[in-house]
């Protein structure tokens, strides 16, 4: 009974989101859609941006983002959950954290690249603080790759929570690039403890 009311409690609230109403509108695949495009807007993320990579890229919001930011350029988008094909972007069905998608990424790109998106997250187990704690080591997991395929002014950005590690991860992050920001975008709802790290600029 009260899964069933929890289900309909979030029924009726993504009838009343103006974000996922505006995805359907303008045919994104998800609200996180707009994270991505103000991110972009108030860090510049695209400019002049050829290359990009995007993990944890299912239902496919933020490739369809990119694809209209970046022409003639190379995006590829990974996740463990099935994509439907976006045109002018390549997508792998697979494990990040396995080696041998990592080798699959750096043989599709052969090159540093301009830009690694993560909108990663664990599936949760109802346990706030062991699923903040699961997120930031995916985002450190994606951090510490792409330390090595960006090029020294790109942008590393991914999902962050305010957990146990959030400090850490920040430090490490600090240590790493020149210029690092905590934001949180107003399409990210109140209530969630998400936030997004932006990263730029390789020491």
């Amino acid at each position: 009974m009260k899964k069933n009311k929890i289900s309909k409690n979030w029924i009726r609230k993504q009838h009343r989101d103006i974000y996922v109403r505006s995805s359907k509108i303008h045919g994104y695949r998800s609200r996180s859609a707009f994270k991505l495009i103000e991110i972009d807007k108030k860090f510049r993320l695209f400019l002049n941006k050829k290359t990009l990579l995007d993990l944890g890229s299912s239902p496919g919001g933020w490739t369809q983002i990119a694809t209209k930011k970046i022409i003639n350029g190379k995006i590829l988008s990974v996740d463990l959950k099935k994509m439907d094909p976006i045109a002018n972007s390549k997508f792998i069905l697979g494990n990040f954290l396995v080696q041998e998608v990592k080798n699959e990424i750096l043989d599709y790109f052969d090159q540093k690249i301009d830009i690694v998106i993560s909108d990663m997250a664990p599936n949760t187990t109802g346990n706030k603080n062991l699923d903040s704690l699961v997120a930031g080591e995916l985002c450190l997991e994606a951090m510490n790759f792409s330390k090595n395929i960006i090029k020294k002014n790109g942008f590393f950005v991914s999902k962050i929570f305010m957990g146990s590690n959030f400090n850490e991860i920040l430090n490490i992050a600090k240590g790493l690039f020149k210029n690092v920001s905590i934001f949180k975008p107003k399409s990210s709802r109140k209530e969630s403890k998400e936030n997004y790290i932006i990263c730029k600029n390789l020491k």
